[in-house]
C-alpha cells in the first residue's frame, strides 16, 4: 500500500468509518485495462476480490458504473451478484430496461444505429456497438488518427445533433443515447436508494466527470490517469486501483469487524469499586470508561474497532498466550505468554473522578505496547505527546497520561488519531505502566507499586473470605460473588445490570443495548444474591441510594425503571454511527429508552431486598428495631403505596418490550410480591401493617390467578390477553403467590420446557416483540427454570441443566446475558448481574437439597 500517497490513505481510512458506504467504479480503463479488442478486458483479479468482499461487508455496497451495455458488461467483468451492476452510462440497472424503451425510442434507437454503420464502413478500424438504449462509435483501433477524428466529428454534426440524442464522448468513442444516461445520475440512484453515508467513486474517462461533479461531503472522487478531472485525487492506473479497492477493504474490514471479535465470553473484567475494565485473553484493554463506568468509552475497541481505542501488550515475537486467569479471590488478572507475563488491575486509590490501571509487565521477553486512547468513544480527536516520565494525551477535557519513566516510545498516526508505540524488555525490572485519567501528574506515586497491588487485591481477598459460598461449584461460585460485587460502585451505591454497551443479542443484529446503568430490579436482586451469601453492605448501600433518588420525585409510584450511576435520569437514547459494534452489529447504542417505560415489576424486588437484609441482619444478632430500621421500613410503606395506585395497569414488563404496554403476569406477581414481604415484615418486627394490604395482596393473587392461566396454552402466561408463554411467569410458583404443588405451576413448567428451551439455555420468549431478528437464551431464565425443576420434584432435569449453564461460563468464569444453542457462542452485554446471580441461586438450592 506504500505507492498510495498519504493524503488519499488518510482520506480512505476516514471513509471506511462511515455507517453506510458506497463504493462505485467505472470499467474500461478502472478496473479493466484498456486494450484494443473491448470483449477481451477483463478486470484485474485483484480489483474483483476487493470489490466483492467489500459487497459482503455489512454497510456496505458496491457497484461498476460503465458505459457498456449491461449485459456485455456482466458477462465480461464475471463480477458476483452482491456487485451492483450499472450499464449505458447510467440507463441500464436490470436486464430488462430494454422492455422499458417505448416504441418512438426504439425507432429513434434504429436510425442512430444506421447513422453510426454509414459512418463506420468509410472509416477502416471503426466499429460500432449497439446497447439497449444507445449505440457508440469505436475508433480505438483507427490506425490514421485524423480519420478518427473526422469521423467522430460527422457523427458530433450530425446524428449526435438530432432531437431525442444524449451524445457522450470519452476515450476514442463517441456514444449517442436514446433516453437520458449520465453516470452522475446513476451515482445519485445508488446513494439513494442504499442510503449511503459517503461515496468513493474511481473513473478515468471524460463520461466519469458528471460522476465526480456530483461527489460532496465527506466523498471521494478519484481519477485514474491523466487529463483534466474534478475528482479530489488522482492515481496511475489500473493497479492503483486494485491498491485503492484493498486498501479500503482492509480498512473498512478491520473497522468493522476488527482483525477478529474476541468471543464475549472470553473478556475479563478488573474492577475497582468505581471503575471497570475488559481486558481480552491477548493482552489487550478493549473496554473502559472515564470518569463513571457508565460515561464514554476511552478505550472501546470491543465495539468492532481498533480506532475506536485499546491498550495492548503483546510479545514482540508474536505468540498466543498460554493462559489469562484471575489472582484467586481477587480482580486482579494474568495473561501469560512464554517468558511474559503481564499483570492488570485497577488501583484503589483514585480519587472521585479519577479512573487508574496499572499494568505490569515481566519476565525475559520483550513485548511491544500499544497504547490508543480514543476518548468520547474515538468521537475526539488527541495527540500524543512524549514526556521524560511518560506520555501526555492532549486535546481532551479532562487530563490523561501514561506514567512510563524509562520506556521510549514511537508516536505514530493514521491520518486521523495519533497511538504511541514502544518496544520494552522486563529481563532487567518488571516494567510499569500506569494510567491516569482525571490528572496531569506524572511524578511517581507515593507509594511502591507492589504495595499499591497489595492493597487492591487485600480489597477483594478479605471480602470474598467473608462470605459463605455454596460448597458446588466453589471456585465459580467465589468468582459469580465477586463478579456481583465488582459491579457495584462503591461511591454511590449503585449497582450496574452489566459492564458494557451495545454486545449484540444476535451477531450482526440490531438487538444492541446500553446495561450500564442501576436498573432497580436488577440491581436490587444482585444485592440481595450478596446478602444471601454474608455481605449485607451493598444492599445497606443500594437502599441509601435509593433514598436519594425518591428524595427527587413527586412520589414513590414515579420511579423509573432504572437511573444512571449517579441517580439522575438518563439522557435520550442515542446511537454512536462512528463505531461498528461487536462483529459489525449495530448499531452502538448510549442511553437507554426503557428509562420511559412503566414497569410495575420493580416494587417487588426492592421489597424483597429489604426483607433479606432485615432477616440476615436479625441473623448475626440484630435487635428487631436495628434489623429493620425505620429508614428501610419507610421505602417498605412507599414500594406498597406505589403498588397500590398502580397494579390495575398494564406495563411493558420486565423485558422491556419497545410495544404497546400489556397486564403481565411477572408484574403483577412482582407487585403481590410487594405486598407479601410487607406483610411477613410487618409480623416478624413488629411494625404496623395497613388495615387494607390482606385484602390487597389476595385480590392481586385471585386476579393472576384467574387471568394468567390460559387454557389454550394450558400454561400461566407472559400476559392476560394472549397465549404466549414467558419464561418469568414461572415465577408465579417461584414466587410463593401459587402453591409448588398445583397442577397448574408442574404445567407452566412443562410447557416453558417444551416452548422456551432449548438445549442448554431457555430463552425469555418466543412471540414477537417488534424488533427484527432473533436472539440467545437467558441464562436468568435457564437458571429460574432450574429452581423451578426442584420445585416439582425433578432434580436430574435440574441438576443437567445446571450443568450446562457452568459449561457456557467463560475460561475466567465469567458469564454475559445469553447463549445461542446453535452456534455455540455468548451474546449479550458482559459481564452481566442477572447471569451470576442465577447460577450463584442455583448452586445455593441444589446444596441444600
Amino acid at each position: 500500500m506504500s505507492s498510495l500517497p498519504d493524503d488519499l490513505r488518510r482520506t480512505l481510512t476516514a471513509l471506511a468509518r462511515v455507517p453506510r458506504l458506497l463504493v462505485a467504479s467505472d470499467y474500461d480503463g478502472t478496473i479493466a485495462p484498456i486494450v484494443n479488442n473491448p470483449v477481451e478486458a477483463y478486470p484485474r483479479p485483484e480489483s474483483v476480490t476487493a470489490l466483492r468482499n467489500l459487497a459482503t461487508l455489512p454497510g456496505t455496497v458496491a457497484a461498476v458504473i460503465s458505459g457498456r451495455a449491461l449485459r456485455d458488461l456482466a458477462t465480461l467483468s464475471r463480477l458476483p451478484s452482491e456487485v451492483h451492476l450499472v450499464g449505458s452510462h447510467g440507463s441500464e440497472f436490470d436486464i430488462g430496461f430494454i422492455e422499458e424503451i417505448d416504441a418512438p425510442a426504439r425507432a429513434l434507437l434504429g436510425r442512430v444505429v444506421d447513422a453510426l454503420e454509414e459512418v463506420a464502413a468509410g472509416v477502416p478500424g471503426a466499429g460500432v456497438e449497439v446497447k439497449p438504449a444507445s449505440a457508440a462509435l469505436h475508433v480505438r483501433n483507427v490506425e490514421d488518427s485524423a480519420a478518427a477524428d473526422a469521423a467522430v466529428h460527422s457523427v458530433r454534426v450530425g446524428a449526435a445533433a438530432w432531437s431525442g440524442v444524449q451524445c457522450t464522448e470519452g476515450k476514442a468513442v463517441i456514444e449517442l443515447s436514446v433516453v437520458t444516461t449520465d453516470k452522475g445520475d446513476a451515482l445519485d440512484i445508488l446513494r439513494h436508494r442504499e442510503g449511503a453515508s459517503a461515496t468513493v467513486f474511481l473513473g478515468d474517462d471524460v463520461t466519469d466527470e458528471k460522476a465526480f461533479r456530483r461527489l460532496h461531503g465527506p466523498d471521494a472522487g478519484i481519477k485514474v490517469g491523466p487529463g483534466p478531472t474534478g475528482a479530489h485525487f488522482r492515481v496511475g492506473g489500473t493497479e492503483d486501483v486494485a491498491r485503492v479497492l484493498a486498501f479500503l477493504l482492509e480498512q473498512r474490514r478491520a473497522w468493522l469487524l476488527g482483525a477478529h471479535a474476541t468471543p464475549i465470553e472470553r473478556h475479563t473484567m478488573l474492577a475497582s469499586p468505581d471503575a471497570k475494565a475488559l481486558v481480552t485473553p491477548t493482552g489487550s484493554i478493549n473496554w473502559l470508561c472515564h470518569p463513571d463506568p457508565d460515561s464514554a468509552g476511552l478505550f472501546s475497541a470491543l465495539l468492532g474497532s481498533d480506532s475506536a481505542g485499546h491498550f495492548t501488550v503483546v510479545p514482540e515475537h508474536d505468540g498466543l498466550p498460554l493462559s489469562q486467569e484471575y489472582v484467586d479471590g481477587t480482580m486482579t488478572v494474568e495473561t501469560r505468554w512464554a517468558s511474559l507475563l503481564v499483570t492488570d488491575y485497577l488501583p484503589h486509590d483514585a480519587a472521585r473522578g479519577r479512573v487508574n490501571l496499572t499494568r505490569v509487565i515481566s519476565g525475559t521477553a520483550p513485548c511491544r505496547v500499544v497504547f490508543a486512547p480514543r476518548p468520547e468513544f474515538g468521537q475526539v480527536r488527541v495527540q500524543i505527546e512524549a514526556d521524560v516520565d511518560g506520555l501526555r494525551v492532549q486535546g481532551t477535557n479532562d487530563p490523561i497520561v501514561l506514567r512510563s519513566p524509562g520506556v521510549r516510545w514511537r508516536i505514530v498516526g493514521d491520518g486521523l488519531q495519533q497511538s504511541a508505540e514502544a518496544v520494552v524488555d522486563p529481563s532487567g525490572a518488571p516494567v510499569v505502566l500506569e494510567l491516569r485519567c482525571g490528572t496531569d501528574d506524572l511524578s511517581a506515586a507515593p507509594r511502591p507499586e507492589a504495595e499499591i497491588r497489595a492493597e487492591a487485591e487485600d480489597y477483594w481477598r478479605t471480602w470474598a473470605q467473608s462470605l459463605t459460598l455454596p460448597p458446588l461449584k466453589p471456585s465459580l461460585m467465589k468468582r459469580s460473588a465477586l463478579t456481583l460485587r465488582g459491579l457495584v460502585h462503591a461511591d454511590t451505591g449503585s449497582i450496574m445490570a452489566a459492564a458494557t454497551t451495545s454486545l449484540p443479542e444476535e451477531i450482526g443484529g440490531v438487538r444492541n443495548w446500553d446495561y450500564r446503568y442501576c436498573w432497580l430490579r436488577d440491581a436490587s436482586m444482585t444485592a440481595s444474591a450478596l446478602v444471601s451469601v454474608g455481605s449485607l453492605g451493598e444492599a445497606a448501600g443500594l437502599l441509601d441510594w435509593l433514598h436519594r433518588v425518591l428524595g427527587t420525585l413527586s412520589g414513590p409510584e414515579r420511579l423509573n425503571p432504572l437511573y444512571t450511576l449517579d441517580g439522575a435520569g438518563l439522557p435520550p437514547e442515542a446511537v454512536l454511527d462512528a463505531l461498528p459494534g461487536y462483529a459489525g452489529s449495530r448499531p452502538v447504542r448510549v442511553g437507554n429508552a426503557a428509562n420511559q417505560q412503566v414497569q410495575l415489576d420493580v416494587f417487588g424486588p426492592i421489597t424483597e431486598l429489604i426483607a433479606d437484609l432485615a432477616r440476615a441482619r436479625r441473623a448475626v444478632g440484630a435487635d428487631a428495631a436495628d434489623a429493620l430500621t425505620d429508614r428501610d421500613w419507610a421505602l417498605v410503606r412507599a414500594m406498597t403505596s406505589a403498588v397500590a395506585q398502580r397494579w390495575t395497569e398494564p406495563d411493558n414488563g420486565i423485558w422491556e418490550i419497545r410495544g404497546a404496554p400489556r397486564h403481565h403476569v411477572y408484574s403483577k406477581v412482582m407487585c403481590w410480591v410487594t405486598i407479601d414481604r410487607a406483610l411477613s415484615l410487618s409480623s416478624d418486627f413488629g411494625r404496623e401493617a395497613e388495615p387494607e394490604w390482606e385484602s390487597l395482596r389476595a385480590k392481586i393473587a385471585d386476579d393472576v390467578i384467574e387471568n394468567g392461566w390460559s387454557g389454550q396454552a394450558h400454561s400461566y402466561t407472559a400476559a392476560y390477553d394472549g397465549v404466549d408463554l414467558d419464561a418469568a411467569s414461572l415465577f408465579i410458583g417461584l414466587s410463593g403467590l401459587l402453591d409448588a404443588a398445583d397442577p397448574r405451576f408442574a404445567a407452566t413448567v412443562s410447557a416453558t420446557e417444551a416452548v422456551l428451551r432449548s438445549g442448554s439455555t431457555v430463552y425469555r420468549y418466543r412471540s414477537d416483540d417488534g424488533l427484527p431478528g432473533t436472539e440467545g437464551g437467558f441464562h436468568l431464565c435457564a437458571a429460574w427454570l432450574v429452581e423451578a425443576y426442584l420445585l416439582v420434584g425433578q432434580r436430574r432435569q435440574a441438576e443437567a441443566l445446571f450443568n450446562q449453564l457452568v459449561a457456557a461460563a467463560g475460561p475466567t468464569g465469567l458469564l454475559p446475558e445469553e447463549y445461542d444453542p446453535v452456534a455455540e457462542r455468548a451474546l449479550g452485554n458482559h459481564p452481566q448481574a442477572y447471569s451470576h446471580i442465577g447460577i450463584l441461586r442455583c448452586a445455593q438450592l441444589l446444596s441444600a437439597e
